[in-house]
């Protein structure tokens, strides 16, 4: 391991204490920094979630920083979230967050604290092709917790300044090395939904910020045919079943959102599949471009799933700037939700990823 000083990203939790650990235990100059994102006393990046990094850091023997970034989070991350949800979009905050706020923010940080890399309770790893020079992201040892789908819009000079010291350990054996570093960490639950959310659920939450977001509008099926009438786009998802509050007499999903007439379209799970689709804002990492057609598996969403695919460098779309890929699946496949991430992989390597532009 590459030596030097260390900023651990510590949110409180398991994995962030953990990994600020493994690095002390290695040699490394470690300083632990908090950041505070959101207003709230619960939560990866609330009041309490500091307290628990500090209390951790402090049984590590390293400094700890709080950052306030509220300001910034909100700007950069909220704001585009629920303007998102206007256009009818499902957008991925936490891969926003990551590339503008929590690897934005530590890597300015770490300059100004003399410090070579930064470093995060991600479940991924990052190596250096000899062959190429190339940085590359790969999938987690633990499948199953691998979280290489939200950390493709890391670049080429990130990626050679970061370390992710559980992407070679399962979820277990973090748990067994957290309980012995501090036992409120250890038992401390994770949080499943988006962070500044809360239990209310996101239409809720971007209500209470806009509450012009959420309008009622007609729901027709993919025929033309009116079947009633929708609560507001942003409680609508591309492969949504429930919750549509239709009596039908076969299962109904969101097929597609439109934003200009503020219509819920649905239909049967067959209307949701689609032979490919248009990705934009794309950041390759395996290769410097995309020289010819290339088989990847693609994954749509966070999880598991994934889909055969061929994917080829194509013109950007009118209104998009940058890289933008076809993607052609071997079969069918869907939901295929813009704005959510496109993320293409060769075996465990990411090959690079990009926003959903639109299915064709």
């Amino acid at each position: 391991m590459r030596s030097g000083r260390v900023l651990v990203a510590m949110s409180g939790g398991v994995d962030s204490s953990v990994a600020a650990a493994l690095l002390k235990s290695r040699g490394l100059d470690v300083v632990g920094v908090t950041l505070k994102l959101w207003p709230g006393e619960e939560g990866c990046c609330s009041a309490t979630a500091a307290d628990d990094a500090r209390r951790v850091a402090g049984r590590l023997g390293i400094p700890h920083y709080v950052l306030d970034m509220t300001a910034e989070f909100r700007r950069e991350v909220v704001e585009p979230f629920i303007r998102a949800y206007r256009r009818g979009l499902t957008p991925n905050p936490c891969i926003l967050c990551n590339e503008r706020i929590k690897f934005g923010a530590l890597f300015r940080k770490a300059f100004a604290l003399e410090a070579t890399h930064v470093a995060t309770g991600h479940y991924a790893r990052c190596e250096q092709d000899p062959s190429t020079g190339r940085y590359l992201l790969r999938r987690a040892l633990d499948d199953a917790k691998d979280q290489s789908y939200v950390l493709y819009v890391l670049g080429q000079q990130e990626l050679a300044r970061v370390y992710w010291p559980l992407g070679e350990l399962t979820k277990v054996q973090v748990r067994r090395l957290a309980e012995a570093l501090d036992r409120r960490v250890a038992t401390r639950q994770e949080s499943q939904e988006i962070c500044f959310v809360g239990p209310q659920g996101y239409a809720a939450f971007i209500a209470a910020l806009d509450r012009s977001a959420l309008r009622p509008g007609p729901v027709y099926h993919v025929d033309g045919r009116l079947l009633g009438t929708h609560r507001g786009l942003p409680f609508y998802t591309v492969g949504q079943r429930r919750g549509l509050g239709i009596s039908w007499p076969r299962p109904l999903y969101v097929v597609r959102l439109d934003p200009d007439s503020n219509a819920v379209i649905v239909g049967s799970y067959e209307d949701l599949r689609r032979d490919g689709l248009i990705a934009t804002a794309v950041n390759l990492i395996a290769v410097a471009a995309l020289e010819e057609p290339l088989e990847v598996a693609v994954k749509l969403r966070y999880g598991r799933q994934e889909h055969r695919a061929v994917i080829r460098s194509v013109p950007a779309p009118a209104g998009q700037t940058g890289i933008a890929v076809e993607v052609r699946f071997h079969r069918p496949a869907g939901p295929v939700s813009p704005g959510q991430a496109a993320v293409f992989y060769r075996g465990d390597v990411v090959v690079g990823g990009g926003t959903i532009h639109a299915p064709i």
